[in-house]
């Protein structure tokens, strides 16, 4: 695979006069000559990591060389096997949540649940990086969520409100419809993103029942048997009128340009989009963040996304270097320098710690209330591992109507059926 040395000074592209003053204190550097290796994807490989690594050589002395991580599948196999083999880096980046558990890290990863970092780690995180008592991972980004991404100008126009029901948000869509414009922008070009409004509805799915991750993945709950988990398939029907006309061929990008530009007004996606979306938006406070709206006004709460982590080999050499840098990156002068240089695509996972000011108010401001008041909760692929192939097949065809939203809940039932028995679990 191809390696590519990170000098971390940072290679040779950020000048001093650009590090942090208490970076360029003269200070001793504890783990000069030390180089750290890790194995990552491309989008852990950001610009945000690289000036933190900068800074953590210029404070600390390790540099780094990184090994990229091909992703999906292929990088999953690939990691299985270097576990298998004792052939892992020093540390690496890797999911959280089920997939975590399916890796079975006890067999690689060091358990850092005695390392004072692990106090800064909010719940939600630290749950999906915990694995039989066990904490293996630190944050490596920001959290995500399955959200409605929205034009403000539109609302402030028409004088809407956020919807705090669903049947509100229908009707503010309806108001919409009612002035020519579009109301909801549904990007069937690329069927991986018409599952947002299904996953992301899953916090109102366990607001109403607390145990359904734990239910459903023992089998004993099932989406056509709960109706609040029936309601996340059948919401689809609701938005079919206000889709817009391009709603089968329209990609993300288009979704991205649509939503800058107000030519649509509210588009159910993932958060990570946002940073994408601000390139084109004339104003970035045009842009605004809401939860999936469910039938309580007083629990309006918000699907999250943990994003990966970093975990250490149990059997590094430099397992000390590796404590000192997990301590610097979470850090407030890490992250700010990590969110300054690459932005957010929700809150950190870092408890008391605020965005900078650069962050834009989507995330800053309107996914942080959620956090604040407590009314998050970690999609499901964080709670279970069972997830049905053809789901994105079939929240493509409930929502350009092709598809009653009641039977698509039953065919992902037999679907994830498939995906139970195939891990071991016994589903009826």
């Amino acid at each position: 695979m191809n390696k590519k040395v990170l000098s971390v000074i940072l290679a040779g592209t950020m000048a001093l006069g650009m590090l942090p003053a208490t970076v360029m204190a003269d200070e001793a550097k504890p783990y000069e000559g030390v180089t750290l290796k890790w194995w990552g994807g491309s989008a852990e490989n950001n610009a945000g990591t690289q000036a933190v690594m900068a800074a953590a050589t210029e404070k600390l002395g390790m540099e780094f060389e990184v090994e990229i991580n091909p992703g999906g599948t292929e990088g999953d196999n690939i990691l299985k096997t270097r576990m298998s083999s004792g052939d892992l880096p020093d540390f690496l980046t890797y999911n959280a949540g089920s997939k975590l558990s399916d890796l079975n890290p006890s067999r690689g990863f060091l358990d850092i649940s005695d390392w004072d970092v692990v106090e800064k780690l909010d719940d939600a995180f630290l749950s999906s990086v915990t694995v039989d008592g066990a904490v293996y991972g630190i944050p490596q980004s920001s959290t995500q969520a399955g959200a409605v991404v929205y034009y403000k100008p539109d609302y402030e126009e028409l004088g809407l409100e956020v919807p705090h029901t669903w049947d509100d948000f229908v009707s503010n869509c309806q108001a919409l419809a009612d002035a020519g414009k579009t109301p909801i922008y549904f990007t069937g070009g690329e069927t991986w993103a018409t599952q947002v409004l299904f996953l992301g509805d899953f916090y109102n799915v366990a607001a109403a029942n607390p145990t359904f991750a734990e239910d459903y993945t023992a089998g004993t709950a099932k989406y056509a048997d709960v109706p609040e988990a029936t309601r996340s398939w059948t919401k689809y029907a609701d938005l079919v009128d206000f889709l817009n006309a391009d709603k089968s061929a329209a990609t993300v990008t288009d979704g991205n340009f649509a939503i800058a530009a107000g030519e649509a007004t509210h588009w159910i996606i993932l958060t990570q989009q946002i940073p994408a979306i601000l390139e084109n938006a004339e104003n970035p406070d045009d842009i605004g963040v809401f939860g999936i709206p469910g039938d309580d006004p007083e629990n309006h709460g918000l699907t999250v996304w943990e994003p990966n982590a970093w975990y250490v080999n149990k059997d590094s050499e430099n397992i000390d270097a590796i404590h000192a840098f997990f301590d610097f990156y979470c850090s407030d002068e890490a992250l700010d320098l990590y969110f300054e240089t690459y932005g957010a695509n929700g809150p950190s996972c870092i408890k008391g710690y605020e965005l900078p000011e650069s962050v834009c108010n989507a995330v800053r401001v309107d996914m942080q209330q959620y956090f604040d008041d407590g009314k998050v909760e970690p999609a499901l692929e964080f709670q279970s591992p069972i997830k049905g192939t053809t789901c994105e097949q079939l929240t493509t065809a409930v929502g350009l109507g092709q598809m009653d939203g009641a039977e698509a809940a039953a065919a992902y039932d037999d679907d994830c059926k498939k995906s139970a028995v195939q891990l071991g679990f016994d589903w009826e």
